[in-house]
Order: C-alpha cells, then structure tokens, then sequence
C-alpha cells in the first residue's frame, strides 16, 4: 500500500528488488478482491457481515499485515545508510493527507461506520514509531515484535488477562487499540496488534541488510510486469480502486437488484464480527443469538434494523445486552 517507502529520486545504495513491488501488487490485487466481497455485500448480493466473519475476516488480516510487513521493510530500504527526511516527511505527507481524506469522505457517506483509524493511518503511525527502531539492531527490533506477538496471543487466548481495559475507551484513544467498546469502523487497524507485522517487516529487512541479502534479493523475481507496477504506485492504486469497484456494482444493483436477504442472518453475521473484536467466538455467538431473541420476542427487531430506535440510546436494547452478557459468559 506504500510504494511511497521507496522513493524512485533517492539514492539507493541496491538496485530496486523487484520482487518486493511484484509483492505489494499481488497484496493489491487480494485487497481488490474483499473490497469487491465487501461492496456485493453492501448492496445485498451477499449476507451482512460476510465479509467480516470465517475464512474473509482471516483474508483481510493477512492482506493487512502483508502490507504493514512490506511498509516496515520498506522504511528500511528508503534511509539507508542514514534518514532521508526530506524524503521521509514528503512520503509521509502524503500517506496523511490520503488518510485524512478516506476519514473525511467516509465521515460524510458513512456517519456511523466512518474509517478514523484505517489501514493508511496505521502506516503513518508506524512510521513514526519505526524511526526509534531504525538504528537498533535486527535482534532488537525482532524481539520487541515477537513481545507484541506474544501480547497479542495472551490477550485473545487468556480471557483473565486481556490487555483491553476501559480506560481506552476515550475516543482519542482508540488508535491505541486496547479499548474495550468503540465505535463501528468500516476499516479499523490501530497500533495493538498491527504494529506487530511492521515491526517483524523492519527488523527482517535490518536483518537481510547486516547479513547482505539485499543485492541476491534485487536480483530475484521479476520487477517490471504489470502486477510489480501497479505495487510501485500502491498509494494511487489503493485510493483509486474502491470507488471503481464500487461504482460497478452499483450499477450491476440498477439493473439486476439484489434479492431480499434474511435480516436475522445478517444481524448475527455482523454482532458477532463486532463481539469478537473483545471476546471468543463461541461467546460471542451465544450472546448475539441471546439479543435475537430477546428482541423478536419484544418486537424491538425489526425497529433496531429499521433505524427507529438505536442499539447505543434505547434502554430496553440495553437491558438485553446487559442479560445476554450474564448468560453468555
């Protein structure tokens, strides 16, 4: 997604390792393919929530952490031997003013799931962060990563000592990724867990630069067919894809719409992808088919779907929660 981390105008000090670009394209093209799983979604060719639960929540995480590991490696291969700021500050510039603009557009078509901390924020965050570790050695930056990984780990596996607390829950604080109850993201990466992939992608490429992998590497695998182009203008690709896709399929829904979906499928699909960001699947499944029921039998169903009452400021929506939590735990 950062092509930008390689700067064609600074001096390289190894020739451009081609496979790397014909990597971020391949991690451009799977993105292209969920954002498409993701659009059929929206205008229901698929159920609620598809895209966000079983093997395509895995796809998205190993797209995500595919292009954070190639950002870290990356930032690496753009200051050596030493920092390139003028390069560094125009590179990142530019990965801001691309994210702002997502959270802007997305906050004006997409009030309640509004990307605030999306993929291109977590690179730009991680760039920053990843200048402390570009003078450490390999070793360091690859233990402190595999400390994350074993945090990560101990949070999603050990219930007793989840790192996620309430005191994260400040809005301001959500990019830090311990909060225990957030708003909904259509794309949501904060620090804690990605951090982990940029950091291993920074401490690999420190590691291949000491043991002088760099030039066998440069001239390994292809660099100038069409898949390693569109990886080395990642950013325009990324900011350009979606809108297309998403255009089509609009209007593949004005001339062939979509069938009615079953709205309890969907309502369940999409409780628990949003429950299992703080808790297991099983109880997450327990409890959201709690809340279906508990809502259908009190005919607050079809109101909820509708928009009439809202899950966050109706009290009787609350009171469900609060008892299908007690019994789903």
């Amino acid at each position: 997604m950062v092509a930008i981390a390689e700067s064609a105008d600074a001096p390289q000090k190894t020739p451009r390792i081609g496979i790397l670009d014909t990597a971020r394209g391949v991690a451009l093209l799977a993105m292209a393919s969920y954002h498409c799983t993701w659009d059929f979604e929206f205008f229901g060719y698929l159920d609620s929530g598809t895209a966000e639960t079983g093997w395509l929540k895995l796809y998205a995480r190993a797209i995500a952490s595919t292009f954070l590991f190639l950002a870290g490696f990356s930032l690496v291969l753009a200051n050596m031997p030493e920092i390139r700021w003028r390069s560094y500050w125009r590179r990142l510039g530019m990965i801001v003013a691309a994210a702002a603009a997502i959270s802007l557009v997305t906050f004006i078509g997409m009030r309640d799931e509004w990307i605030f901390f999306g993929i291109l924020h977590s690179i730009a965050a991680a760039s920053l962060i990843g200048l402390l570790f570009l003078r450490l050695p390999a070793f360091a930056t690859l233990l402190i990563a595999a400390l994350l990984a074993v945090g990560i780990i101990i949070d999603n596996i050990v219930a007793p000592l989840s790192l996620h607390s309430t005191f994260f829950d400040a809005p301001w604080l959500w990019w830090i990724g311990l909060s225990e109850n957030i708003q909904r993201s259509n794309d949501y990466v904060p620090l804690f867990p990605w951090l982990t992939p940029f950091l291993f992608g920074l401490g690999v490429a420190q590691l291949a630069t000491s043991l002088g992998w760099l030039e066998r590497l440069a001239k390994f695998g292809p660099g100038h067919n069409l898949v390693a182009r569109a990886g080395r203008h990642s950013l325009i690709f990324y900011l350009v894809h979606q809108p297309v896709l998403f255009g089509l399929v609009y209007l593949l829904s004005l001339v062939a719409p979509a069938p009615p979906q079953d709205p309890t499928v969907g309502y369940i699909r999409q409780c628990v992808a949003s429950c299992t960001r703080s808790g297991s699947e099983a109880m997450c499944r327990s409890f959201c088919q709690c809340t279906l029921d508990k809502l259908q039998a009190q005919n607050l169903f079809k109101p909820l779907e509708s928009g009439a009452i809202k899950a966050d400021s109706d009290e009787r929506v609350s009171r469900i929660a609060i008892q299908c939590t007690d019994e789903a735990q």
